[in-house]
């Protein structure tokens, strides 16, 4: 297990990790030391703790709300693969409908075909 010592807050931290999540744990204490940071800005000293709870508070509140974003994304992919579906079968039978048609109309090309080779009799045949 891999050590990473992380600055957060002013203060160092000790941290384990993973083998190779080393470089992504220092991001991770970067993104809530700069977060921390910001809330001092905005609202000066207030203490290390409160700073900290409300850096974990947006960090949460970005968590729910992206887990929102992803239900609403996925609500949204169901909705166009059904959309897919029905759409797959429309053109299938719609498909099916113009075969339909084309065969339709070629037996009655051939029943005429048929009946002007009867009426003309003489040896000329059509088609």
């Amino acid at each position: 297990m891999a050590q990473v010592v992380a600055n957060i807050a002013g203060r160092q931290f000790r941290l384990a990790c993973e083998d190779g999540q080393e470089e992504h744990l220092q991001a991770l204490a970067k993104d809530i030391d700069s977060r921390i940071i910001e809330l001092r800005r905005k609202f000066g000293e207030i203490g290390d703790t409160r700073l900290t709870v409300m850096a974990a508070l947006t960090v949460a509140d970005e968590l729910v709300e992206a887990g929102r974003r992803i239900r609403r994304l996925e609500e949204e992919i169901a909705a166009l693969q059904d959309a897919r579906v029905v759409s797959a079968d429309r053109a299938k039978e719609a498909s099916a409908a113009v075969v339909k048609a084309f065969n339709s109309a070629a037996e009655r090309i051939e029943g005429i075909t048929k009946k002007l080779n009867a009426t003309l009799g003489n040896g000329v045949a059509i088609g």
